[in-house]
């Protein structure tokens, strides 16, 4: 299969694509992918295509109809070899999908080329037939703009940038080559850039020994707004992140290297160790696996820690990263209703949109909580001879290197011998029920002298009647009703909008009129719809909506500093560093 890319008319977004490919029968059926690996649902890429054709080679029409949403079935009537024409719409500037304009053709392959069964094996290659200088991909060059792939599955999880503007940077690591590119205007600090990427991919390759690729690239584009998107592949993995003018800010320069280091352990978690259930991918339809909070929840744990790993992070810094996972779980209600297998199943139906109240967890999210405890548990009971690192090891040399799936059962099983005994009541407690971590999670950091610690909310409404609003709106909207709480038993709703408290309307800082005295109610107006009506609520002692914190006890033993050093390696010892 041959793939033509170029552009008649730039500023349309359109890219025009020719397949030239060989067939046989009297029936061809072309396909198109309904969703791409490293985005658990379907995303219906058939939507972006215009003026599709089928020739011959002598450019004699070929009759075809559409028979699903996805596929084409062609006339093809023996004809050896064909050509099939159409325009794909490239306006959407993310790390997973296609954008065409006067500076740039970067394309996701998987949105935009076809395949055939028969075909998917064979070799591929790639023309780009337009005039940019410069291309960014981790396809093999042939000659120039034109680059191969040995299959299908490899061409279509390859990206590629051309452009005139790319600029290209690099750096090696136990013989890998690893490149960076950037399209866009950031101008790094070519040597700290190096440098900081150089040390979180040292950390990862000397955990797992080895890499299954020997030329990598990060495809970074640079946006001028605020953005942030990753997206993983074998080879390469494409950055966006924005706005541009503030990458050099330590702040949005965090988020780049956390993004780069999730994205480049992908390369062992999900691109080369699979679950059964995408060993290979099926990319007809939903790829259904309970085990995301492996190969997200996993990836999301180990990306801000090897940061902290490789003395990136300050103590400060990555605490910050766990806070944000911990605050998330513990103010998602939907932990109570789903557990996070669960979420991963159904990432395919609403795994990527708000969704019903408190309905999901994250598997993100959830799964690095999860990956963390059973970080801690396995290095606990196994005296800290080995430790989560020791799985996914276990997992890239017995399953990743041999190209078989593996199940969850098969990482229950490898977790409890690394831990030597069994981590059954945990998975079933904790990753196959809905459930709130809290109580093993202080257990656990307990193992390394860290508790967790509360701070309530400053704000009346949120701390003592248990519901959230939109402050940033001319009307205070409802938008988080703790389930329990006064807000909750008084019939306050999500949608609610708050005119007034206690007889005064109702601005942002509505709080200051809420009675905070014990025992005293307070009467709030609300609109909902078009009824007007009276709520009459008493505060409660208990806290809802409160933040936390990790922290480090105020006296710890030999055992909980040997244990915290091991696990976080350079983390304490730069912090004191970064803090003279």
């Amino acid at each position: 299969m041959h793939y033509r890319f170029s552009i008649s008319h730039a500023a349309s977004h359109f890219v025009d694509i020719e397949l030239t490919i060989q067939t046989n029968g009297d029936e061809t059926l072309l396909k198109l992918p309904v969703w791409r690996p490293g985005r658990y649902e379907e995303g219906n890429f058939a939507k972006n295509i215009r003026n599709f054709k089928v020739q011959d080679i002598s450019g004699k029409e070929v009759k075809w109809k559409k028979v699903s949403k996805s596929s084409w079935l062609l006339q093809t009537n023996k004809r050896d070899t064909i050509k099939i024409n159409y325009q794909y719409y490239c306006n959407q500037l993310d790390a997973g999908a296609c954008f065409v304009n006067d500076e740039q053709i970067y394309i996701n392959p998987i949105h935009c080329c076809f395949y055939t069964d028969d075909n998917r094996g064979n070799a591929c290659t790639v023309e780009i037939a337009y005039n940019f200088s410069k291309v960014a991909t981790s396809l093999t060059p042939v000659e120039k703009n034109i680059f191969s792939a040995k299959n299908y599955d490899e061409l279509v999880d390859s990206p590629f940038i051309a452009s005139d503007a790319l600029k290209h940077y690099g750096y090696t690591v136990a013989d890998c080559r690893f490149n960076v590119w950037i399209q866009g205007n950031y101008k790094p600090d070519i040597e700290k850039l190096i440098k900081d990427f150089k040390s979180f991919t040292e950390v990862q390759l000397n955990m797992m020994k080895s890499i299954p690729v020997k030329d990598y690239h990060f495809l970074i584009q640079a946006v001028p707004h605020a953005f942030y998107h990753g997206v993983e592949h074998l080879a390469s993995t494409v950055l966006v992140i924005g706005p541009s003018a503030n990458l050099n800010d330590s702040v949005l320069y965090n988020e780049l290297l956390g993004v780069a280091s999730h994205e480049l352990f992908h390369v062992w978690n999900i691109k080369t160790i699979r679950p059964v259930e995408m060993q290979p991918y099926n990319y007809d339809s939903p790829n259904y696996a309970e085990t995301g909070f492996v190969y997200e929840g996993a990836t999301t744990y180990y990306g801000d820690l090897f940061l902290a790993r490789c003395g990136y992070f300050s103590e400060e810094e990555y605490f910050n990263e766990l806070n944000i996972r911990i605050n998330k779980h513990l103010s998602n209600e939907g932990r109570f209703n789903y557990s996070v297998a669960q979420s991963s199943f159904d990432t395919w139906l609403d795994g990527y949109v708000t969704g019903i109240p408190g309905r999901k967890t994250s598997i993100y999210d959830e799964g690095s909580l999860v990956s963390l405890i059973l970080d801690f548990l396995i290095r606990k009971y196994s005296d800290g001879k080995n430790s989560l690192d020791d799985v996914f090891v276990e997992l890239y040399n017995a399953f990743g290197k041999k190209k078989i799936g593996y199940t969850s059962a098969d990482y229950l099983r490898i977790a409890s011998e690394k831990a030597g005994r069994s981590l059954e009541t945990f998975f079933n407690d904790i990753v196959y029920n809905a459930c709130s971590y809290q109580s093993l999670l202080e257990e656990v950091l307990l193992f390394a002298g860290l508790a967790l610690e509360e701070i309530p909310s400053k704000k009346y409404a949120e701390g003592y009647f248990g519901f959230k609003t939109n402050d940033s709106a001319a009307i205070p909207e409802v938008m988080n009703v703790a389930t329990g709480s006064p807000a909750f038993e008084n019939g306050l709703a999500v949608g609610d909008l708050i005119i007034g408290v206690n007889g005064w309307k109702a601005d942002k800082n509505y709080n200051v009129h809420i009675n905070q005295i014990e025992g005293h109610q307070t009467s709030f107006l609300i609109s909902r719809g078009s009824r007007i009506k009276t709520i009459e609520m008493m505060p409660t002692v208990k806290n809802y909506f409160s933040t936390w914190k990790v922290k480090h006890i105020s006296e710890k033993n030999s055992a909980q500093e040997q244990f915290f050093n091991q696990w976080a390696k350079n983390l304490r010892t730069h912090y004191k560093q970064r803090s003279l």
